[in-house]
C-alpha cells in the first residue's frame, strides 16, 4: 500500500468534501439576525423578510429554467415542438404579475420600516409588546469620532470614556453623534444599524439593549491609517452594574478639559480605554461647533452673524458675540482673506469691536 492510498478511500473523501463545504461558514457571525437589541432585531427581521420575498421569484425561475432545459432538449421527441410560437397572454400575465406583487410588498415594507426605524425617531417600545414606561427618560450619550478612537460623553452622569461604552438594559439610549475631522460611521451591530459621524454636524440614533453582555462597536467607514483599530466595547449592564461602572469612571479623578481634548484629538492608534470622572461644561457643544480652541469662532456664532446680514450689514450684531468660551468682552475676530494681494492691501486678521 502506498502512502497516498488511504487518502483515496471514499469515506475519507466524503469527510474532506464535507469539511471543505463547512469551512466557509466558520467565520459567520449571526449577530445581525439574532441581535439582542430591539432595533437591530427589527432590522434583522427586515433582512429575512426581504430575502424570503425575493426568493419567491428567484427559486421558481431557477427551477423552471433547469426544467425547461431538460424537458425541451433536442433528444426528447415527446415534448411539444412549436418553432413558430411567440406569445401567450396567460404566460405574460404570470411572468409580470408575480414580480409586480413582490415589488409592491417590498415597497410597503420599506415605507413602513423607514418611518418606524428612523434613527432620529424616539423609541416607543423597548421590546416587542413592551412599550417604553412613561417615567423612563432615555440615556443621552454624546459620541465623538476621533482619529482613530471614540470619545463618549455622558452629560447626565458628567463622565467621559475613550473606547468604552456602557448602558443599562431595557433603557432607551439617545446617541448624539459628531466627528472631529473626517467622516466616520458609528456602528454596534448588536444594538442598531450604522449612522455616520461628520465634523460640524450632529446625527442621532435611538436604540435599546435588551440583554446583558459585552458587544463590539467599530467604525464602518474608512477614515485613514488607523481605521482597522478604531474599535470599542459596548457593555449591556443591569442598573446596578451600570451604576458601578459610572462610579468606576468617577473614581478615576481625571477631568476632561478643553486642553486635554485638544491633545486627545491628535491622531493615534490602538488607544487603551481612558476614563474621566468629570467633563468641563459645554465641551460637546464646542466640539460640534469646532471651537474647542478658544481662539476660534464657533460655527453657530458665524451662522448667526451671517443670518443677520454678514460682517458688512450686521456690525451691531457683533457686539454680543464671543469667541468660544471667552468671557472677557464683546470682541469678534474674523480672518479676512483676499485671493490676490493688491497695492496697499494686507492679508491678516481684522478685529471688530463696537
Amino acid at each position: 500500500m502506498t502512502a497516498i492510498e488511504p487518502l483515496l478511500r471514499p469515506s475519507l473523501l466524503r469527510r474532506l468534501s464535507m469539511a471543505a463545504a463547512i469551512l466557509p461558514l466558520a467565520g459567520c457571525n449571526t449577530i445581525l439576525l439574532n441581535a439582542p437589541g430591539d432595533v437591530a432585531a427589527q432590522q434583522g427581521d427586515l433582512i429575512v423578510v426581504s430575502t424570503v420575498l425575493m426568493l419567491l421569484i428567484i427559486v421558481p425561475v431557477i427551477a423552471l429554467t433547469l426544467y425547461f432545459a431538460w424537458r425541451y432538449r433536442a433528444s426528447n421527441t415527446k415534448a411539444t415542438y412549436k418553432p413558430d410560437w411567440d406569445h401567450s397572454t396567460q404566460l405574460e400575465l404570470l411572468i409580470w404579475a408575480a414580480p409586480l406583487l413582490i415589488i409592491i410588498a417590498l415597497g410597503a415594507i420599506t415605507w413602513m420600516s423607514t418611518h418606524t426605524l428612523d434613527p432620529y425617531r424616539p423609541l416607543d417600545r423597548i421590546a416587542k409588546n413592551r412599550p417604553v414606561p412613561a417615567d423612563v427618560k432615555p440615556l443621552v450619550v454624546e459620541v465623538v469620532a476621533l482619529d482613530w478612537k471614540w470619545l463618549f460623553l455622558y452629560p447626565e452622569q458628567n463622565i467621559a470614556t475613550v473606547n468604552e461604552l456602557a448602558a443599562p438594559v431595557d433603557r432607551p439610549i439617545q446617541f448624539k453623534i459628531t466627528a472631529s475631522t473626517v467622516m466616520n460611521s458609528f456602528y454596534i451591530p448588536a444594538l442598531a444599524g450604522q449612522i455616520y459621524a461628520m465634523p460640524g454636524m450632529e446625527t442621532q440614533l435611538h436604540a435599546v439593549m435588551n440583554k446583558p453582555g459585552d458587544y463590539e462597536g467599530f467604525s464602518a467607514n474608512y477614515s485613514g491609517a488607523g481605521f482597522s483599530h478604531m474599535r470599542f466595547r459596548f457593555h449591556g449592564l443591569d442598573q446596578a452594574g451600570f451604576d458601578a461602572w459610572v462610579a468606576k469612571n468617577r473614581a478615576s479623578g481625571a477631568t476632561l478639559e478643553r486642553a486635554g481634548y485638544l491633545e486627545l484629538e491628535k491622531p493615534s492608534e490602538k488607544e487603551p480605554v481612558r476614563r474621566y470622572g468629570a467633563v468641563v461644561p459645554g465641551l460637546y457643544r464646542a466640539i460640534l461647533n469646532r471651537c474647542v480652541d478658544s481662539s476660534k469662532m464657533c460655527m453657530d456664532e458665524m451662522m448667526a452673524i451671517d443670518a443677520g446680514g454678514g460682517l458688512g450689514l450686521n456690525t451691531d450684531a457683533l457686539a454680543p458675540r464671543r469667541k468660544g468660551d471667552l468671557r472677557g468682552g464683546p470682541v469678534v475676530t474674523s480672518a479676512m482673506c483676499l485671493t490676490e494681494p493688491t497695492a496697499g492691501s494686507t492679508l491678516g486678521v481684522a478685529t471688530l469691536a463696537p
